[in-house]
């Protein structure tokens, strides 16, 4: 199962780019998740926290998450965090927010990665052939 200790943020800061922090940080993260490097559901670190490693102001990191926000990019779920959300269509949204659910429900049950897949596919063969 995907998780944080999995997947890296990789972010560089160029003082000289002539892009200020704020973009480069946006322009990172938003093509990073575009790419799948961050998967859906990918807890971003906090702005504080984000910021400090990057050597950036709070106020910059927060104004790439806005603009994040703003592109659909990423969510924030109150008090529990900053998300990568889910692109796409209508479909490929829901479909990603059931799997981030899938994933969490089969997670907190204890099922390994090999088991939780096997369940995922034995229900999708039968929820087609239902329809076939």
């Amino acid at each position: 199962m995907r998780d944080n200790r999995c997947v890296t943020l990789k972010i560089d800061i160029d003082d000289g780019a002539g892009v200020a922090p704020y973009e480069q940080v946006r322009a990172t993260i938003s093509e990073q998740a575009r790419a799948g490097t961050l998967p859906v559901g990918y807890r971003l670190p906090t702005v504080r926290g984000l910021a400090e490693s990057l050597g950036l102001a709070a106020n910059t990191v927060a104004k790439a998450y806005r603009a994040l926000e703003a592109d659909g990019v990423i969510e924030t779920r109150g008090r529990n965090g900053t998300f990568v959300a889910a692109a796409g269509d209508a479909a490929s949204r829901g479909a990603a927010a059931a799997a981030q659910s899938y994933a969490e429900r089969v997670q907190r049950l204890g099922l390994s990665e090999a088991a939780a897949l096997d369940a995922a596919r034995d229900a999708l063969r039968a929820a087609y052939d239902s329809t076939g």
